[in-house]
């Protein structure tokens, strides 16, 4: 297992820290900083989940007029981990 950590950009949440398995199935996503209930749902959903269907779902959501969001930033955080 490799773990990840992401700062993301214009969004609430400050940072992103997540695990991959061998199989690149995301593990203890937590997000720091953001909506708590929100952000703490969607660690939960994706328990287990494939990164790569998991970035391919979230890409391009937004939130309050900012182009991004933090489930959009996480699609970043998650591809970035996928391509290393």
């Amino acid at each position: 297992m490799k773990s990840y950590e992401f700062t993301p950009q214009r969004v609430c949440a400050r940072k992103i820290t997540f695990d991959l398995d061998e199989e690149k199935r995301i593990h203890h996503l937590k997000f720091q900083g953001g909506c708590p209930g929100n952000l703490s749902a969607i660690g939960k959903l994706l328990e287990g989940r494939s990164a790569r269907e998991a970035a391919d779902i979230l890409r391009g959501n937004e939130c309050a007029g900012k182009g991004t969001s933090c489930a959009d930033q996480l699609s970043k955080a998650l591809e970035k981990a996928l391509s290393e």
